[in-house]
């Protein structure tokens, strides 16, 4: 209990089921982490798996093999311990993902709730209570509902004018999370309690501020309190808004503070190395996002044991890296290796075997092995409809990636109907104009623009582009997406003009956003290569479709349906360029020769949802 209560400031025991079940069947807007022996689990749990205020569930018992056939059927059950120390560890984790999403912020309006706050807040600053009695009430508040270890709460009546209130707030105690909590629910008895608290911790980051802000020069460093976890959280929301040079500042800030702190926090120091990797890859700085992923894993080979999950983060985050940089069997084998942890750490359908399936997927699909690729999307499918409630965004990515499979295999109906269910969960779970509903309409235009319904091509693709010039920044890879495939419906429809202005704008995003070998730069050129070709201009098509075969070559298997695709393009294209010689040669002779048109192929974009995952 005691190393529990370092985690989580709230533990509420039961040893009757039916008072644990009420008590569960109580709450309202909370969110609960339950820790259940594996006999009375295995009765329990199957009947209040159902209750939404149920986040997840620990089964904490002797021998794990014999619980986990019951428990792999439960979605909800995320690890079965024998262990406190990872249970703690995994509580720890769980508990800030859970109080993360039941954090409700408003960007475009005041929210109401935010007025009553700071009317609130202006309140305790005006109160001039007396701290002992404050602080007594607070304790004898928290002994009563359980909130915080008897020695933690002795410590706090004793030592509290010891220490700065920021040190209180940042340190191994319930305040932060008791605190944070309450905020969070406006549970304003919690609040009332903490007034005090609140108010000291204001005046207190107050005064520190002035002194930073202060002209005199200071004879020693400033320390400011949680410094690493405000750079890391930093870095972590500019990468969110997609302002990857910013993130970048504060992720390193991060790390050079966590580097100079001894002993070093190695899971920190990895944290920052992912958040920089994530950035990088992001910014399609491939090269640069595989160092600090690797370093990741360095790091995590020393720190945890050999099929420690986190380990299985790292294969994984590394996999999608290789797969963007177009090393197919490097990405697989980093999947592999992924999927292999996690089968040896997690329950069976744990919901991250669905990420490896979905990952290995992608890779299959890159290099054309369509059925393989379908068969890793349909077994992450079924792990995550298990997992998952009807209309998570999840299911969307899983249905998004089916169709694109069904869709290069010229299987058009089955395509259209799973892009469209992936577009119909995506309209229920995310906001309007959010990134992926850019890709279910852009992946729907594809298929419409293949069905030769260009009306209806052109309106989807017009309809993702929209979304992206409201959600994505000005050179973002995904805008040379919609340039692309709006250029092909051109094409298609023998606007070629149009058409070649289209492709040579998503050809210059490319060449910001991937290296120089990538897939999708021969993808631009053979485009503009077959354009070309349908207005005439023969040599300037065989210049680019060279560019894409040289490219390809490096980039993918050598049986992959790209290559070719534009080998044969090169021999037409050739042929036209002799065959044109000739005539003139001939001219004299025979002034009504012509040549026939040859019907080149385009190859679009497409909108996959590659996974990552940020430890």
């Amino acid at each position: 209990m005691q190393q529990l209560r370092n985690v989580i400031a709230t533990i509420i025991t039961f040893t009757d089921a039916d008072q644990c079940v009420d008590y569960l069947s109580d709450i309202k807007d909370e969110k609960v982490l339950m820790i259940v022996s594996g006999s009375l689990g295995q009765h329990v749990i199957p009947e209040i798996q159902a209750c939404p205020q149920l986040n997840s569930v620990y089964v904490f018992c002797d021998n794990q093999s014999i619980h986990e056939q019951w428990a792999r059927k439960i979605s909800k059950i995320k690890g079965i311990c024998t262990q406190i120390e990872p249970l703690c560890e995994a509580l720890e984790i769980d508990y800030k993902h859970c109080g993360r999403s039941m954090i409700s912020m408003s960007f475009r309006g005041i929210d109401p709730l935010f007025m009553y706050t700071q009317l609130l807040k202006e309140a305790f600053l005006e109160i001039e209570d007396d701290d002992a009695t404050s602080i007594k009430e607070l304790v004898d508040y928290c002994r009563l509902h359980n909130a915080a270890s008897p020695d933690t709460l002795e410590k706090l009546e004793r030592e509290y004018h010891d220490h700065p209130p920021s040190w209180w707030y940042t340190g191994p105690f319930f305040i932060y999370s008791m605190l944070n909590h309450a905020l969070r629910l406006m549970d304003v008895d919690v609040i009332m309690r903490m007034g005090f608290f609140i108010r000291h911790l204001h005046t207190h980051i107050e005064k520190l501020h002035g002194e930073q802000q202060s002209d005199e020069p200071t004879s020693g460093p400033f320390t400011v309190f949680r410094g690493q976890a405000y750079n890391h959280y930093l870095g972590w929301l500019y990468s969110d808004m997609g302002e990857y040079a910013k993130a970048i500042i504060f992720y390193e800030k991060s790390l050079k503070t966590r580097e100079n702190t001894t002993p070093q926090n190695l899971p920190d120091l990895a944290a920052s190395y992912n958040g920089i990797g994530s950035v990088y890859d992001s910014m399609g700085e491939y090269s640069k996002a595989l160092s600090s992923y690797e370093r990741v894993l360095e790091i995590m080979k020393i720190a945890l044991p050999p099929n420690h999950h986190d380990l299985a983060t790292s294969y994984n985050n590394i996999g999608e890296v290789y797969r963007s940089m177009g090393e197919y069997s490097k990405a697989l084998s980093s999947h592999e290796r992924s999927l292999k942890i996690r089968k040896i750490a997690l329950p069976p359908n744990h919901p991250d075997f669905a990420q490896s399936y979905n990952n290995i997927g992608n890779v299959y699909c890159n290099t054309g092995e369509y059925s393989k690729a379908l068969s890793s999307y349909e077994r992450s499918l079924e792990i995550k409809k298990i997992a998952l409630p009807p209309n998570h965004p999840n299911l969307a990515a899983s249905y998004n990636n089916i169709g694109l499979v069904y869709d290069n295999m010229g299987e058009y109906s089955k395509a259209l109907s799973s892009y469209e269910r992936s577009l119909e969960i995506r309209k229920i779970a995310l906001p309007p104009n959010h990134p992926d509903l850019a890709t279910s309409y852009n992946n729907i235009g594809m298929v419409y623009d293949e069905m030769g319904e260009y009306s209806k091509a052109l309106s989807s693709y017009e309809r993702s582009l929209e979304i992206r010039k409201i959600a994505l920044t000005p050179n973002h890879p995904d805008f040379a997406q919609s340039y692309s495939n709006i250029g092909s419906v051109y094409d298609n429809m023998g606007e070629y003009s149009k058409a070649l202005s289209l492709y040579e704008r998503s050809l210059e995003i490319d060449k910001k956003a991937v290296p120089p070998n990538h897939p999708d730069l021969a993808s631009s050129y053979n485009n503009i290569a077959v354009v070309c070709n349908n207005m005439g201009e023969y040599s300037k098509a065989l210049q680019y479709y060279e560019k894409a075969q040289e490219i390809w070559k490096k980039s993918l298997p050598s049986n992959h349906p790209h290559i070719a695709l534009v080998k044969n393009n090169i021999a037409d294209n050739s042929q036209i360029i002799d065959d044109e010689q000739e005539d003139e040669n001939l001219s004299d002779h025979n002034n009504d020769s012509s040549l026939s048109k040859i019907n080149m192929t385009y190859i679009k974009a497409s909108g996959t949802d590659g996974a990552k995952e940020h430890t």
